[in-house]
């Protein structure tokens, strides 16, 4: 028995109100954009997704769609037609081809004209199974779940599920500036606010000649890997070697971190503001280092009342090491070049830094003026599909124009 279509599933939409439709507007677009390589028909409701599959196996549909943030789960299915005698047949026939010795059947009937009620569909297409079957009933722990959707003109039939990727549609939480350094943790938030429905716009700080060019080389693979969950990110490169090397020249060296950091948000708010977005993003996790100490994160956010977002914040090492081996980011992360936060690493940095020493620090050399000259030095890499582009802008999509 051939299937001949897929049903996607909203997962937390369902609990959305008046915006529910903008949500289902967002995501039917970025089912779109996912599948385009594929030659399949797509139709979206307020209840989920049909794909018609024609011709194409579903095997790499469904992998596909599991990439996609907002989906809750993807059903196999098999379309028939609505006389309960041929729901009974087709039934059968599908659930047995299906391992297991027990099974269910669950009915949600939206044709309200029609003669039989949910319960009543239900029974009669339990009894077809039995009659037809070894199969035996287990309406607690089923090993198949027989699920009828019957609608105005057609039945769909399905006993396969596949988990998605949960969370929302990529592009209804809006955007924000993503510091990326080329490590194990931020490539994980990237990851993390996409699956929320966040885009990210990537900061990198560049310390060249300290830092090697092959950081640049690394970060474009790593978003070439989180392409597969946002179609478009931009990578901003920001020369910062001159602020780096004044900080290092005016501070001493265990506040060194601490005042990069607050020279690296006070620039990241500065972009973020220029691109629109609504906040700023970072790697960190608590205690991790010296400067992801409660008390280092008080003293580095005084610069900022923007919003920053540490999604990653309680996360540990181990569980954060197991998410990017999942996404395909481990081992590009892992490459051994350093970043400038790494290579500048102080021997004995603060982990309980002060403001107000902080500040008398920083009152010590022209900091303004060398945050304005690196973020006019900013230079941007496109990277789209897992390729790199030339000058492709990423916006944060209006739902409202996402219908096609």
């Amino acid at each position: 028995m051939k299937f001949d279509s897929l049903l996607v599933h909203y997962g937390e939409l369902s609990t959305k109100g008046s915006n529910r439709k903008e949500f289902i507007r967002c995501l039917v677009h970025n089912v779109r954009v996912a599948l385009k390589a594929f030659p399949v028909e797509i139709k979206g409701n307020r209840d989920y997704i049909l794909i018609g599959l024609g011709d194409q196996k579903p095997e790499p549909v469904i992998a596909r769609l599991q990439e996609v943030s907002g989906i809750q789960r993807i059903s196999l299915i098999y379309k028939t037609e609505t006389p309960i005698e041929t729901i009974q047949e087709a039934a059968t026939a599908l659930i047995a081809t299906q391992p297991g010795k027990t099974f269910k059947v669950e009915t949600k009937r939206t044709d309200k004209t029609y003669p039989l009620d949910s319960y009543g569909i239900s029974i009669a297409v339990a009894d077809a199974i039995l009659d037809h079957t070894d199969l035996e009933v287990d309406v607690h722990h089923p090993d198949i779940v027989m699920k009828v959707t019957l609608r105005p003109g057609e039945c769909l039939l399905s006993c396969q599920d596949y988990p998605g990727l949960g969370g929302y549609p990529l592009g209804m939480n809006g955007k924000v500036t993503m510091l990326l350094s080329g490590g194990i943790d931020s490539p994980v938030a990237a990851y993390s606010l996409m699956r929320r429905g966040i885009l990210v716009d990537c900061l990198h700080f560049a310390s060249p000649p300290y830092t090697q060019m092959a950081v640049i080389d690394k970060l474009k693979d790593l978003l070439k890997q989180l392409n597969v969950y946002q179609n478009d990110i931009r990578l901003q490169v920001v020369p910062f070697t001159k602020l780096q090397e004044a900080i290092y020249a005016h501070v001493p060296e265990p506040y060194c971190i601490t005042i990069m950091r607050r020279m690296m948000i006070r620039i990241a708010e500065k972009v973020a503001k220029k691109n629109h977005c609504l906040g700023i993003a970072t790697g960190e996790s608590i205690g991790q280092v010296a400067s992801q100490t409660l008390q280092s994160i008080v003293t580095i956010n005084d610069v900022t009342s923007f919003p920053i977002l540490r999604p990653l914040c309680v996360s540990d090492k181990l569980s954060i090491i197991e998410t990017s081996k999942r996404i395909k980011t481990y081992e590009i992360s892992i490459r051994p070049y350093e970043d400038c936060c790494t290579i500048f690493k102080p021997k004995k940095p603060k982990t309980k830094p002060r403001i107000d020493e902080a500040e008398r620090y920083e009152a010590s050399f022209d900091y303004a003026s060398l945050i304005e000259e690196a973020v006019e030095g900013i230079t941007n890499i496109y990277l789209s599909g897992g390729e790199e582009v030339e000058g492709k802008q990423i916006v944060c999509p209006n739902p409202g124009d996402l219908v096609e």
